[in-house]
């Protein structure tokens, strides 16, 4: 199914992604390692356990972050993306642990016409992810350059 164009946004709508998703030990190992992060918060059970307060290992918050993005893309801009300009106001309340699953939301914050590209526009949006107990482990700000409809798309 193909993303929204800048024109289909309407600031206020909160997309709620059917798509959700236990996080694993392997999804913690092999980010953490194929990018190269030797963090024992994420890659050392014994060492959770026996030097850190959460007793467990913690996803990686990157992980995290990709994760809830990429939960809502399927629902909101696959394929009608140019480029992401940015992501800010990224936080993570509560931590996020190996067998926990999540699920996400979306809401479309503020749009505006491109300044220097008439076939396209910039759209923020705000990005959550709950854990199973609906408690908020990660939120953030995006900004997305979207193609117009009008634009061929």
């Amino acid at each position: 199914m193909p993303g929204l164009h800048f024109e289909e946004f309407e600031v206020g709508h909160v997309f709620h992604h059917t798509l959700t998703r236990t996080v694993t030990e392997m999804d913690n190992m092999l980010f953490s390692n194929l990018t190269l992060n030797p963090q024992p918060l994420h890659i050392d059970r014994h060492f959770c356990e026996t030097q850190t307060e959460w007793g467990q290992p913690l996803m990686n918050s990157l992980f995290t972050l990709g994760l809830m993005i990429g939960i809502s893309v399927n629902d909101t801009t696959v394929g009608t993306t140019i480029a992401n300009l940015g992501m800010s106001d990224v936080k993570f309340p509560k931590p996020l642990f190996q067998g926990d699953s999540v699920h996400c939301t979306t809401e479309v914050i503020s749009k505006r016409e491109s300044k220097s590209r008439p076939d396209a526009g910039i759209v923020e949006f705000e990005h959550k992810t709950f854990n199973q107990h609906d408690e908020l482990v990660a939120i953030c700000r995006r900004q997305a350059f979207m193609k117009k409809k009008s634009a061929g798309g």
